[in-house]
């Protein structure tokens, strides 16, 4: 079990910075990638970013160069930096972690998401 809780959401104009924190605790030690979501009513969670078990990041095209992902392992903290923000970036965020066990299965684990309001 990997238990994630998200922090840093809040209400911001646009143009404005946020930074979203995740703290992750539990067996961690088969965790192949880590990453944050976010989600609109009405629509499906869409990927923001993630980091595989190796440090390498990814970001969906949308974000640009506004957002940086970042993962801190001796605090077994994950971040989501987000600058230059916009109000389509209003969401409820969510941290995630994916684990890989050795013989192969898969599970998915979700914080309870945190709401970034972006408007002015």
């Amino acid at each position: 079990q990997v238990h994630l809780v998200e922090s840093g959401g809040g209400l911001v104009q646009p143009g404005g910075s946020l930074r979203l924190s995740c703290a992750y605790s539990g067996d961690i030690s088969n965790l192949d990638y880590m990453g944050w979501h976010r989600q609109t009513p009405g629509e499906q969670r869409e990927l923001v970013a993630l980091v595989t078990s190796s440090g390498v990041i990814t970001y969906v095209h949308s974000i640009e160069d506004r957002f940086t992902l970042s993962r801190d392992y001796a605090k077994n903290m994950l971040y989501l930096q987000m600058n230059s923000l916009k109000p389509e970036d209003t969401a409820v965020y969510y941290c995630h972690a994916r684990e890989k066990t050795p013989i192969g299965y898969e599970y998915d684990y979700w914080g309870q998401g945190t709401q970034v309001t972006v408007t002015g």
